[in-house]
């Protein structure tokens, strides 16, 4: 029959053509998201309007909370700070599958408000879509410079005559020393009122990261003027740069002219703050356990007498080794690592994460997965020890990181930390303080972007 005003030809080709391709185009999305519906509803605690999950949160120490929340929802689940969700990766094997197996997928840095702001599009640690490279100029020549400083900081030390001293500041100081070196071709006293202020920004910055009041404002950015760790972060930026335009820039062009501050970023703060704080908890748990101090000391005795100790002893040194990367396991001082994002859709154990997912790598669970270790929560060399007493490595041992945005600065870090804890145990035996036993001394972490320890005092008696 003729067709009547207004009726459309249900035959025509071209009307079934689009009939067709629009059918064919919500099949795809049903299926589309029915499979994303049973792939991303990622288990984990239900979030409140605007706070999400803040109120369970422990705002200090958020990866004890991480760690407590994977017992109930397994080792992928998701958490929500304010609007941000963030999906939370813990256990050594899932951790391994992200950043090792998956690498490229998992290679981004999220946006965060602070990190952001005060980095103002410079700095290599957080930055998006970069590949560290700067360290493979420095590591091949760097050793006689660490030496030098071990000496120096012998020197330091002996000068206390086995008098108690906080350890923060000198600690600091001398691995700060070795980067400063570097980069000026000279170094700065320990007690040089610049240097230290240097020092003290970078420490106040890393805790302050960490706070309650940082946190706050990475999930409401908008309550910026609420934030008075923002303020202090942004005026310390404001007086670390001034410091870095008056006294680095000129060293620096001949290095990289296009990204001076990327130096400091990574060295003197990220570098220097990590291997610092490790050597802190090495002195803090020798003195918590002597007999683990006088077997270090009696293969050093034993491996390079009263020798200078150099990188190539280390292989010969398996105790003194283990003991060294035993710290850093117990230590744990980057507990959630820094944040990671999907560079595209991908799909983990059956959850869809899509691309641009803020993703939290908990290493405090695979440092202390009791799946890998067998005294997880105890200071245990033997981790790395084997039964006929040679050093063997651990793939769990992750204190680094891994994969595509693993620490730039590893193998300097793991040069310093050797260099340094050798000459310290070679020339001295660290003793609590006076009046301080050994069950006094207290292995709480302390609060920050980095977990070093508690302040303490020790005294280092010449040997």
């Amino acid at each position: 029959r003729k067709l009547l005003p207004g009726e459309m030809d249900w035959l025509h080709p071209i009307t079934i053509f689009f009939l067709i391709t629009l059918i064919i185009l919500l099949v795809l999305k049903m299926g589309h998201f029915w499979n994303y519906s049973s792939q991303s509803l990622l288990p984990g605690p239900k979030p409140l309007p605007i706070l999400g999950n803040l109120h369970i949160i422990d705002q200090e120490r958020p990866h004890r909370t991480m760690l407590k929340l994977s017992k109930v929802y397994g080792p992928v689940f998701s958490i929500q700070m304010g609007f941000q969700k963030m999906v939370v990766l813990t256990g050594y094997e899932m951790v391994k599958e992200a950043l090792v197996n998956q690498a490229d997928a998992f290679a981004e840095r999220p946006i965060i408000p602070m990190f952001e702001e005060f980095s103002n599009g410079f700095g290599l640690t957080l930055s998006h879509g970069k590949n560290w490279k700067v360290m493979q100029r420095f590591t091949l020549s760097i050793e006689d410079k660490i030496v030098e400083e071990c000496s120096i900081l012998t020197k330091k030390l002996e000068s206390y005559k086995g008098k108690p001293l906080e350890t923060t500041t000198v600690m600091n100081a001398a691995v700060a020393s070795i980067i400063v070196s570097i980069l000026l071709g000279r170094r700065y006293e320990y007690e040089d009122p610049i240097f230290r202020r240097l020092l003290e920004l970078i420490n106040q910055n890393v805790r302050v990261f960490g706070s309650p009041s940082v946190l706050y404002y990475n999930m409401f950015p908008a309550l910026c003027f609420l934030s008075g760790g923002r303020k202090i972060l942004l005026d310390n930026r404001e007086e670390l740069f001034a410091f870095i335009n008056a006294t680095f820039i000129e060293h620096l062009k001949e290095l990289d002219e296009n990204d001076q501050r990327s130096f400091i970023d990574t060295f003197l703060i990220r570098q220097q703050e990590t291997t610092s704080t490790t050597l802190r908890w090495a002195l803090l748990l020798m003195m918590k356990h002597p007999e683990i101090q006088c077997k270090v000391q009696e293969e050093i005795a034993v491996t390079i007498g009263s020798a200078q100790p150099r990188a190539e002893h280390r292989e010969k040194m398996p105790y003194t080794d283990a003991v060294i990367h035993e710290v850093q396991r117990y230590a744990n001082i980057i507990p959630t690592n820094l944040p990671h994002a999907t560079t595209k859709d991908i799909t983990l154990k059956g959850y869809f994460i899509p691309k641009g997912s803020h993703i939290i790598t908990l290493l405090s669970s695979v440092l202390h997965d009791d799946s890998q270790w067998k005294k997880p929560l105890r200071f245990y060399p033997e981790h790395f020890i084997d039964p006929e007493g040679n050093f063997i490595k651990r793939d769990a041992f992750m204190p680094f990181s891994a994969g595509r945005r693993q620490c730039a600065g590893e193998t300097l870090a793991k040069m310093e930390l050797f260099l340094f804890f050798t000459t310290l145990m070679q020339k001295f035996t660290f003793q609590p303080a006076p009046g301080t036993s050994r069950e006094d001394l207290d292995l709480t972490p302390a609060v920050g972007f980095t977990t070093p320890p508690m302040p303490f005092d020790v005294c280092a008696l010449p040997r």
